[in-house]
């Protein structure tokens, strides 16, 4: 027997203000997308997880899709198995910084490392609609570290 819910439209709206309307792993704005942003089980159903608001987070289709049942995955730099970024208990600016030019996202650790590669968060398509979004004046997000240019 499914252990999945609908996940009632007051739940999904508390996650959605919770997350300030950002997908809680790329940090691209639900406000400016055409799709509507999905909901992620941080620990998903087949793994033990729950539909408690503190097992959900906002998340664009293609992260969400890109994530799956996915717990850990590889960090490029050591190439051993890393925790996944986990919008509950980690913190964005943590792990992750925008690059200079504010367009791509930059692993700050092993599990930043691990999640940006897992998760494609640097493709082509999102960095065109990032590079967009900055010339509107609305990426990224005011809060976001970003990281200085090298010397």
């Amino acid at each position: 027997m499914s252990r999945r819910r609908k996940i009632s439209a007051t739940l999904q709206q508390q996650v959605r203000q919770r997350a300030l309307f950002l997908c809680e792993y790329c940090h691209a704005s639900e406000q400016w997308q055409y799709v509507r942003f999905t909901v992620d089980h941080v620990v998903p159903l087949a793994l033990g997880g729950d539909q408690s608001l503190d097992n959900l987070a906002l998340a664009c289709f293609h992260c969400n899709r890109r994530k799956a049942d996915s717990l850990v995955a590889l960090d490029p730099h050591s190439l051993e198995q890393t925790p996944l970024f986990s919008p509950r208990q980690h913190r964005w600016s943590d792990h992750f910084a925008w690059s200079a030019d504010g367009l791509r996202i930059l692993g700050l650790t092993a599990t930043g490392r691990a999640t940006v590669a897992a998760l494609a968060l640097n493709r082509e398509r999102i960095i065109g609609i990032r590079a967009a979004d900055q010339i509107a004046g609305r990426h990224p997000p005011p809060q976001d570290p970003i990281q200085p240019d090298a010397p």
